[in-house]
């Protein structure tokens, strides 16, 4: 039996990393859904490159608590190749931020549209982890970034307003 069939077949029999597994398949796949047409690899690769974008533009702080909210193996992507003494970058605009997005895809065709693909990922983002996590990214974030955000889905009700909770 080759090396790897002997890892995969032990990895098999351990229940957290069959759960993580499953778990990292779950995020690509829901990428790859917002980013219709486009393969598994490369909606990885959205993944990756938008974590990646995203992080280098957190405190510190920031980005301990938003990767302790990812599965085991997403956290594992968000943080490689991470250098904290960089962190965050001076330059937070749009535009560079769409560039090392952009980048990531430089060798693959055919091209994307980094707002896309920023935008699905965030949309994606948005339904795994808590809200407050959300708004905390969000509110550390520029404006011009901060636009590619899908606007928030969970809308509380001022009481009196339709569609408000009635009173027991």
């Amino acid at each position: 039996m080759g090396a790897s069939k002997v890892v995969r077949s032990y990895m098999g029999k351990i229940k957290g990393l069959e759960r993580t597994v499953q778990k990292t398949h779950e995020w690509v796949h829901a990428v790859q859904r917002e980013l219709t047409g486009m393969d598994e690899r490369r909606a990885y690769t959205a993944l990756r490159a938008v974590l990646h974008s995203l992080r280098d533009r957190l405190t510190l702080d920031e980005i301990a608590q938003f990767g302790a909210q990812l599965p085991t193996f997403v956290r594992g992507v968000y943080y490689e190749g991470w250098d904290p003494t960089h962190t965050p970058l001076r330059k937070r605009d749009a535009e560079s931020f769409l560039a090392q997005i952009r980048a990531a895809f430089e060798k693959t065709r055919p091209a994307v549209d980094p707002k896309t693909v920023a935008t699905a990922v965030f949309r994606v983002i948005q339904s795994r982890i808590s809200p407050g996590e959300v708004e905390d990214i969000k509110g550390l974030l520029p404006a011009r970034i901060r636009q590619f955000w899908p606007q928030s889905e969970l809308r509380i009700p001022k009481p009196g307003r339709t569609g408000a909770p009635k009173a027991a």
